[in-house]
């Protein structure tokens, strides 16, 4: 099987290093991840400049590609010019920190993983709570053998995933695993507001307060819960139920 790697950490980032290795038991894996960290640029897509790319080595052995650009872009790039064969998986992380609730809307990890979907391959974003001293190998174990469990059971289209792995996870000797809807509710809306050296205001984002409790479980509750999280996501935005109402509507346009 051919598996496309990205992230939106950079190659030089432990998470995708800690996934290559574990991916490996599972297919011929071609890494093509951003050069630099490019953490919540979203699905943005590189249209005015060139994309600049470099072989990356370790030793005599060839890691992947190193593109100077988006996750979105490492994406499109990687299956068009740098995978041999077209992929019939492509994953994206281990990101460094969760994305679940409305965060999975500005992550560039998810957005990697919906942009391997847009071409009909099932593909899956994997994030990891955040922690300087994280233990990627055994949280790139659990993701991998998910992953393995995901492609034997879903049905035989391609599919569209978010994984997140709490810490509390990694460290229990059977984590479970739960099955949620992302939660929507609107939280991190504070700011901090200091003043630099030239006595000018400027704010900087504290992601407080927290989501409010839901009376469901979603992503956030059960990663909360210490469980690890698998959200089946859709990109198509269109609200159906409005749209069948609104055919009913007399709209005209003026003259």
């Amino acid at each position: 099987m051919q598996i496309l790697l990205t992230n939106d950490d950079g190659i030089y980032a432990p998470g995708i290093e800690a996934l290559e290795s574990e991916l490996r038991r599972l297919g011929d894996v071609c890494v093509v991840s951003p050069a630099v960290e490019q953490s919540g640029v979203g699905h943005s897509i590189t249209f005015l400049s060139p994309l600049v790319c470099q072989e990356i080595f370790a030793g005599d052995r060839r890691r992947g590609w190193a593109v100077e650009g988006s996750p979105a872009d490492c994406v499109k790039i990687g299956l068009f010019e740098f995978c041999p064969e077209r992929p019939q998986l492509v994953v994206s992380g281990i990101n460094s920190g969760l994305n679940a609730g409305i965060n999975v809307l500005y992550s560039g990890t998810v957005a990697a993983a919906i942009e391997g979907a847009f071409f009909e391959i099932t593909s899956v974003a994997v994030s990891l709570e955040y922690d300087p001293h994280a233990d990627y190998a055994r949280a790139a174990k659990i993701a991998s053998r998910l992953i393995e469990q995901l492609l034997a059971q879903k049905g035989p289209g391609p599919q569209l995933y978010n994984m997140n792995i709490p810490l509390a996870a990694l460290s229990s000797p059977a984590p479970e695993v739960r099955v949620v809807p992302m939660a929507v509710a609107r939280y991190g809306e504070g700011f901090e507001k200091r003043i630099d050296p030239r006595g000018r205001s400027y704010y900087w984002a504290t992601n407080e307060p927290p989501a409010p409790a839901s009376p469901h479980e979603t992503d956030l509750s059960a990663l909360q819960k210490g469980y690890i999280t698998l959200t089946p996501l859709d990109y198509d935005l269109t609200k159906r139920p409005h749209l069948e109402e609104m055919t009913a509507w007399k709209l005209q346009a003026p003259e």
